[in-house]
């Protein structure tokens, strides 16, 4: 069983930084592309991020690309989202996600697992 734990969320200025970690309890964490979802108040779930096995490949949303960093840390399962220059249009309720799936899925829904958000707000 794959369980997800998103930390690192909270209140920032606009213009600030923050950076989220998933830890993800997976005895083979290296066979899973990862990724970070959000989702505002009354909007649908939106990808942000995401990140192959390896971790030498990596897709963002346009609305966030320059700004925000994915990264993995294989060796203690660990997947992160640098995220700075934060705008409050960023406020939102972000997702770690996880996929067995080969390559780097695009989908929402080719990810199985899920973690239970980490809040972040952005104010400005």
């Amino acid at each position: 069983q794959v369980q997800l734990v998103e930390s690192g969320g909270g209140l920032v200025q606009a213009g600030g930084s923050l950076r989220l970690s998933c830890a993800v309890s997976a005895r083979t964490f290296i066979t899973y592309a990862m990724a970070w979802f959000r989702q505002a108040p009354g909007k649908e779930r939106d990808f942000v991020a995401r990140i192959n096995r390896s971790g030498r490949s990596t897709y963002y949303a346009d609305s966030v690309k320059g700004r925000f960093t994915i990264s993995r840390d294989n060796a203690i399962n660990t997947v992160y989202l640098q995220m700075n220059s934060l705008k409050p249009a960023d406020t939102a309720v972000y997702y770690c996600a996880a996929s067995a799936q080969v390559g780097t899925p695009a989908g929402i829904y080719d990810y199985a697992y899920w973690g239970q958000g980490t809040q972040v707000t952005v104010s400005s």
